[in-house]
């Protein structure tokens, strides 16, 4: 039988746990994937590159080199990508392989920290649960992953796996390529649709919570199911961001709606997640931010610049 035409293969990249020889290691928090200093970007045309050169900068310093080498197999323990919510963490990984013309796939256990992986899923990175996998691999070995049926083999070891399956939404995502091609999709359908909003009443209210009553009342699919680690599409017309995550968020606009050529109803960012830091990439970070506010004309309270409040209180009291 022919062999289908999009596995994607590499070597295994291996993290070991230097305390325990033979063990993987567990728990590489997004911190040790994209430490603080390299989550910044200078420009929206070069918004990756810090991600790119920071990439497991302490904990795997020639990582990026590895990886150009052939060695796209991520091989890692329990709890990969936890902690915090970077979007700078998968991004940068997916974009150190792509440099070169190849895909990376990173296998590990079964626990996997919940918002990188759906963040992992949404930009197009290959994260495979399967703890027999990673606990089989050693050094050197070649592996081979197909998307379609998500079967991973260790073709030196002749081993097949069939790891953690995708939600079929989760699958939906990743056969539409991502969650940009589905927001251009998307977005091109909305603007022949009216919003419909409509709140919970009665019992079916009081079973919700504040916040699942409002997802549930924007619901594009009045169908849909509102429960914990669902994925829904909602209706909403304030995209809210700090200049710690602006620079994706604006990237991510620009990408589903084309840019200058759509102005949103409501938009709002505060600077400041690097106020007053004196820092030349911070100060890079937050012009990306304050040029966005220029072009698409947003001002006060939408717009924020350092000093003028802390994001997590300063739209809350303006009653956005």
């Amino acid at each position: 039988m022919a062999e289908p035409e999009h596995v994607i293969r590499g070597r295994a990249l291996i993290f070991w746990d230097p305390k325990i020889p033979g063990k993987k290691l567990d728990a590489i928090d997004t911190d040790q994937i994209t430490p603080a200093d390299d989550c910044v970007s200078e420009s929206l045309d070069r918004l990756d590159e810090r991600w790119k050169v920071g990439a497991f900068r302490y904990l795997m310093p020639n990582f990026r080199e590895r990886v150009h080498g052939g060695e796209t197999f991520v091989i890692a323990g329990e709890r990969f990508g936890i902690g915090s919510s970077r979007e700078m963490s998968p991004a940068g990984l997916k974009a150190v392989a792509e440099e070169v013309g190849l895909q990376l796939v990173i296998v590990c256990g079964e626990g996997v920290g919940d918002i990188f992986r759906r963040n992992a899923l949404n930009l197009g990175l290959h994260v495979v649960q399967s703890r027999a996998a990673s606990e089989d691999a050693q050094e050197g070995d070649l592996f081979g992953f197909d998307p379609s049926t998500r079967r991973l083999t260790n073709e030196t070891q002749d081993k097949a796996y069939d790891p953690v399956p995708l939600t079929p939404k989760e699958d939906e995502i990743r056969r539409s390529g991502g969650i940009i091609a589905i927001g251009r999709r998307e977005f091109n359908e909305s603007m022949d649709r009216r919003p419909q909003v409509a709140w919970p009443k009665g019992d079916l209210a009081s079973g919700l919570s504040s916040t699942e009553q409002i997802v549930w009342a924007h619901r594009v699919d009045k169908d849909a199911e509102v429960r914990p680690g669902s994925t829904l599409r909602v209706w909403c017309d304030l995209l809210p961001a700090s200049d710690g995550t602006a620079p994706f968020a604006i990237h991510t606009f620009n990408q589903i709606t084309g840019g200058d050529t759509i102005f949103p109803r409501q938009a709002a960012i505060a600077n400041d997640h690097f106020v007053f830091s004196g820092r030349n990439a911070d100060d890079k970070q937050t012009s990306i931010g304050r040029d966005f506010a220029r072009l698409q004309e947003i001002g006060k309270p939408y717009y924020a610049t350092p000093g003028d409040g802390i994001f997590h209180f300063y739209f809350p009291e303006q009653g956005l």
